[in-house]
Protein backbone atom coordinates (compact mmCIF):
# COMPACT_ATOMS: atom_id res chain seq x y z
CA UNK A 1 0.00 0.00 0.00
CA UNK A 2 1.70 3.61 -0.28
CA UNK A 3 0.44 4.80 2.97
CA UNK A 4 -2.13 7.85 1.56
CA UNK A 5 -5.34 8.03 3.61
CA UNK A 6 -8.45 6.73 2.06
CA UNK A 7 -10.90 8.04 0.64
CA UNK A 8 -14.41 6.97 -1.04
CA UNK A 9 -17.68 8.60 -2.50
CA UNK A 10 -20.50 7.18 -2.12
CA UNK A 11 -21.66 4.24 -4.58
CA UNK A 12 -23.12 5.56 -8.38
CA UNK A 13 -25.23 2.79 -9.19
CA UNK A 14 -26.23 4.56 -12.39
CA UNK A 15 -22.88 4.79 -13.54
CA UNK A 16 -21.63 1.24 -12.80
CA UNK A 17 -25.01 -0.56 -14.43
CA UNK A 18 -23.84 1.45 -17.14
CA UNK A 19 -20.54 0.18 -17.31
CA UNK A 20 -21.75 -3.14 -16.71
CA UNK A 21 -24.20 -2.79 -19.86
CA UNK A 22 -20.96 -2.05 -22.04
CA UNK A 23 -18.40 -4.04 -21.01
CA UNK A 24 -20.43 -7.41 -20.07
CA UNK A 25 -18.34 -8.01 -16.70
CA UNK A 26 -19.70 -10.76 -14.52
CA UNK A 27 -19.11 -9.63 -11.47
CA UNK A 28 -18.48 -6.98 -9.06
CA UNK A 29 -15.54 -6.39 -6.39
CA UNK A 30 -16.38 -3.58 -3.81
CA UNK A 31 -13.65 -2.03 -2.67
CA UNK A 32 -12.84 0.07 1.04
CA UNK A 33 -16.28 -1.38 2.50
CA UNK A 34 -14.55 -0.68 5.67
CA UNK A 35 -14.18 3.36 5.21
CA UNK A 36 -18.08 2.96 5.59
CA UNK A 37 -17.92 1.57 9.12
CA UNK A 38 -19.25 3.86 11.78
CA UNK A 39 -21.28 6.40 9.46
CA UNK A 40 -24.74 7.05 10.66
CA UNK A 41 -26.04 7.02 7.26
CA UNK A 42 -24.28 5.82 3.69
CA UNK A 43 -25.95 6.38 0.54
CA UNK A 44 -26.37 4.92 -3.38
CA UNK A 45 -26.71 6.92 -5.99
CA UNK A 46 -30.00 5.65 -7.70
CA UNK A 47 -30.06 8.40 -10.65
CA UNK A 48 -29.59 12.10 -11.65
CA UNK A 49 -31.50 15.24 -11.64
CA UNK A 50 -30.95 17.33 -14.69
CA UNK A 51 -33.06 20.78 -14.57
CA UNK A 52 -35.40 19.09 -12.70
CA UNK A 53 -36.24 16.27 -15.10
CA UNK A 54 -35.07 12.69 -13.28
CA UNK A 55 -32.93 10.69 -15.13
CA UNK A 56 -32.49 7.08 -14.50
CA UNK A 57 -29.34 6.36 -16.86
CA UNK A 58 -26.63 8.98 -17.56
CA UNK A 59 -27.19 12.22 -20.07
CA UNK A 60 -26.56 11.23 -23.40
CA UNK A 61 -24.44 14.17 -23.50
CA UNK A 62 -21.55 13.78 -21.24
CA UNK A 63 -21.38 17.97 -20.74
CA UNK A 64 -25.04 18.01 -19.38
CA UNK A 65 -23.21 15.39 -16.47
CA UNK A 66 -21.90 18.64 -14.99
CA UNK A 67 -25.05 19.71 -13.99
CA UNK A 68 -26.56 16.39 -12.30
CA UNK A 69 -27.82 16.09 -9.36
CA UNK A 70 -27.19 13.09 -7.75
CA UNK A 71 -30.54 11.30 -6.75
CA UNK A 72 -29.53 9.16 -3.36
CA UNK A 73 -31.33 5.98 -1.31
CA UNK A 74 -30.20 6.44 2.39
CA UNK A 75 -29.32 2.79 4.08
CA UNK A 76 -28.87 2.91 8.17
CA UNK A 77 -25.07 2.56 8.77
CA UNK A 78 -23.57 0.06 11.20
CA UNK A 79 -21.08 0.52 14.31
CA UNK A 80 -19.40 -2.51 13.99
CA UNK A 81 -16.01 -3.25 12.03
CA UNK A 82 -16.03 -4.73 9.20
CA UNK A 83 -12.02 -4.06 8.72
CA UNK A 84 -10.43 -7.82 7.75
CA UNK A 85 -13.35 -9.88 7.62
CA UNK A 86 -13.10 -12.62 5.01
CA UNK A 87 -16.43 -13.73 5.30
CA UNK A 88 -19.68 -12.73 4.14
CA UNK A 89 -21.61 -14.61 6.80
CA UNK A 90 -19.53 -12.38 9.44
CA UNK A 91 -20.77 -9.01 8.04
CA UNK A 92 -22.73 -6.20 9.86
CA UNK A 93 -26.41 -7.04 9.13
CA UNK A 94 -26.81 -3.48 7.66
CA UNK A 95 -24.13 -3.96 5.58
CA UNK A 96 -24.84 -7.06 3.89
CA UNK A 97 -28.56 -5.37 3.72
CA UNK A 98 -26.25 -2.41 1.15
CA UNK A 99 -24.16 -5.05 -0.92
CA UNK A 100 -27.73 -6.45 -1.77
CA UNK A 101 -29.21 -3.53 -2.85
CA UNK A 102 -26.07 -2.93 -4.64
CA UNK A 103 -26.69 -5.93 -6.88
CA UNK A 104 -29.94 -5.28 -7.33
CA UNK A 105 -29.34 -1.78 -8.78
CA UNK A 106 -26.22 -3.08 -10.74
CA UNK A 107 -27.54 -6.72 -11.94
CA UNK A 108 -24.51 -7.97 -11.39
CA UNK A 109 -23.41 -10.24 -8.39
CA UNK A 110 -20.84 -8.70 -6.19
CA UNK A 111 -17.76 -11.31 -6.12
CA UNK A 112 -15.24 -9.66 -4.01
CA UNK A 113 -15.15 -7.48 -0.81
CA UNK A 114 -12.01 -5.82 0.36
CA UNK A 115 -11.96 -4.55 3.71
CA UNK A 116 -8.95 -3.20 4.61
CA UNK A 117 -6.21 -1.65 3.03
CA UNK A 118 -4.06 -4.84 3.30
CA UNK A 119 -4.31 -7.30 -0.05
CA UNK A 120 -5.28 -9.89 1.91
CA UNK A 121 -8.38 -7.89 3.47
CA UNK A 122 -10.51 -9.83 0.73
CA UNK A 123 -13.74 -11.89 0.80
CA UNK A 124 -14.32 -13.94 -1.69
CA UNK A 125 -17.42 -15.02 -2.45
CA UNK A 126 -17.08 -16.23 -6.09
CA UNK A 127 -13.12 -16.44 -7.88
CA UNK A 128 -13.35 -14.23 -11.23
CA UNK A 129 -11.20 -16.53 -13.16
CA UNK A 130 -13.16 -19.78 -12.26
CA UNK A 131 -16.91 -20.91 -13.65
Amino acid sequence: TTGRSRRCGWFDAVAVRRAAQINSFSGLCITKLDVLDGLETIKICVGYRLHGQSLDSLPIDIEQFQDCEPVYEEFPGWHESTEKIQLVDVLPKHAKKYLERIEALVGVPIYMISSGPDRSDVAIIKHPFTE
